[in-house]
């Protein structure tokens, strides 16, 4: 196994935490951002949630991958819908996307998407 995602979760959450204990107006405003756009509208959050990861892979963001990859398997998206997803990560960003698209794969069938592995 190249990276254990759902430790990559739990080593952050901690992190998030002690970041949100000494900047709580900044992380608030960001908690209150965060619930405006994965509120649903015309979107729901499947969809949104495999959007965040495609952008989590543009960006090359590892714990992005990891919280997003979460949040999409508990969302219900599919193995399927996620390589779809990650293909136009790939195509957005290039080379560099094409191996974060992996690492996002592997992240994904970690939590147990269904099509994939599931965890041990």
């Amino acid at each position: 196994m190249a990276q254990d995602w759902p430790g990559l979760v739990q080593d952050m959450n901690p992190q998030v935490a002690a970041l949100r204990g000494l900047q709580p107006e900044v992380m608030k405003a960001f908690g209150q951002m965060a619930q405006a756009a994965t509120a649903t509208n015309a979107l729901d959050t499947r969809t949104k949630e495999l959007v965040a990861l495609g952008i989590s892979v543009a960006v090359r963001c590892d714990p992005c991958i990891a919280y997003h990859a979460k949040a999409a398997v508990k969302a219900g998206a599919t193995e399927a819908e996620v390589a779809e997803t990650l293909g136009l990560a790939v195509y957005m960003g290039a080379g560099p996307s094409a191996m974060y698209a992996a690492k996002a794969l592997e992240a994904v069938r970690q939590f147990g998407v269904a099509g994939g592995d599931k965890p041990a």
